[in-house]
């Protein structure tokens, strides 16, 4: 919407005043009331969840509706301004599934990045369904795609004028971005360079207060021959396990990690909730060279790791379809090193459940056609992990001979 646009919360509306068709005259005129019961000239009425997954009638139902109005220029009072913008406005709802990572990232802030980035930080975003916590947990992206404070639409009464409005948002594929439709030709790994730049800030405090410690740990020491052998070892590869609990956790998770430390890694487990604060994740994930997970919303955290790295998915019985296209597909696209591991039936504790020849187990594609729902009841909400360590272990030792490839590599040419 461009010209002049107004807001109006008290009736989840926006207007736009003094728009005309392309060949320059007010076309599909139709009768409305306005909120003083007058009638005046609408040219146009149309209603909108600004929400992404507009294919989930279920979920679309929760998301507030809004009515955008274009009314003719010389037709009816307009409600004075309170807050006059000079920039444009994004208009987006942060209900839904929110409080999931993967819709998060997927639902949001990817569409936010894909909708707004070409406005270089000159925009408002005004949010409906506003959640203080959301806020707070993505700070530090809001703050480099836009320069100003948000609004919270539904608590915000009063009336903001715009020169343009944007209202819902564009989304691609999931956790994609497709550069063909990107002003700029931008990229997934652009994504990643606004993260680098969003938490880094951060990080380098996080950084300094670990030097501290280390500095006080250090004058605790004495200077062994030992210690000084250790500081000249070539650095381990780094593995990161994104630890699970409950449906889809690894049981023997304690014996994944003695046997990703035989091998020569020095392992990280990561237990991420809702609260964890997304830049001491990143901190973890981008000083890695291998990330481990079962599939599930955490996987999403594949965003942090730099490209070139390792990205190794447990791939549960019945969620192939799933892990590729959620998280294989994109991780790929960011250019990460991917490795899935399908689970044998007696890796999963579905297999004390069921009979060996059970359709579970035997055919879960057959199951999967009966609908999500029936997949997140069986495959998603009911199953543990075992995993074969034997069997694993060969993509414990493809990742390990990768990253220490990569290592050497890295080094030939910073000694170059």
């Amino acid at each position: 919407m461009k010209g002049d646009v107004r807001t109006l919360s008290v009736s989840s509306s926006i207007f736009l005043y003094g728009a005309t068709s392309p060949s320059g005259h007010l076309t599909g005129i139709i009768d409305d009331d306005d909120d003083e019961g007058k009638k005046e000239h609408v040219i146009q009425h149309e209603k909108i969840r600004p929400y992404t997954r507009k294919w989930e009638p279920e979920v679309m139902d929760t998301i507030t509706e809004l009515d955008l109005i274009v009314k003719r220029k010389d037709f009816g009072v307009r409600r004075s301004c309170d807050v006059v913008h000079n920039v444009p406005a994004v208009f987006f709802s942060t209900a839904g599934y929110t409080g999931n990572l993967f819709h998060e990232f997927n639902d949001g802030i990817l569409p936010l990045y894909i909708t707004s980035q070409h406005l270089n930080k000159k925009v408002v975003f005004v949010i409906l369904e506003y959640h203080n916590w959301w806020i707070t947990k993505y700070r530090d992206i809001l703050s480099q795609l836009s320069d100003f404070p948000v609004i919270d639409f539904n608590g915000d009464k009063r009336i903001h004028c715009f020169p343009e409005a944007i209202v819902g948002l564009r989304i691609h594929d999931d956790l994609t971005i497709d550069s063909s439709l990107m002003e700029n030709n931008k990229t997934l790994g652009d994504f990643r360079d606004l993260l680098d730049r969003a938490y880094w800030p951060r990080i380098r405090g996080l950084l300094k207060e670990e030097e501290r410690e280390g500095q006080l740990n250090m004058a605790k020491s004495t200077f062994s021959p030992s210690s000084r052998t250790r500081r000249k070892a070539v650095k381990k590869p780094k593995l990161v396990i994104i630890s699970r609990n409950g449906s889809r956790a690894i049981s023997n998770e304690d014996k994944l990690v003695k046997t990703a430390k035989s091998i020569g890694f020095s392992v990280e487990v990561l237990k991420p909730v809702r609260t964890t604060e997304l830049a001491k994740v990143y901190k973890v994930l981008n000083s890695s060279d291998v990330m481990v997970g079962v599939h599930g919303a955490a996987l999403t955290h594949f965003l942090f790791m730099r490209p070139g790295s390792v990205f190794i998915q447990v791939i549960p019985i019945g969620t192939d379809w799933a892990a590729e296209t959620y998280y294989a597909e994109p991780s790929r696209m960011l250019g990460l090193r991917y490795i899935g591991y399908k689970i044998l039936p007696k890796e999963s504790s579905l297999y004390d459940d069921y009979e060996k020849n059970d359709p579970i187990l035997s055919d879960p594609s057959s199951l999967n056609k009966k609908g999500w729902d029936f997949t997140k009841k069986i495959y998603l909400d009911r199953q543990i992990v075992r995993l074969n360590l034997r069997r694993f272990r060969k993509r414990l030792l493809r990742a390990y001979n990768y990253s220490i490839a990569r290592k050497n590599k890295l080094r030939h040419h910073q000694l170059q």
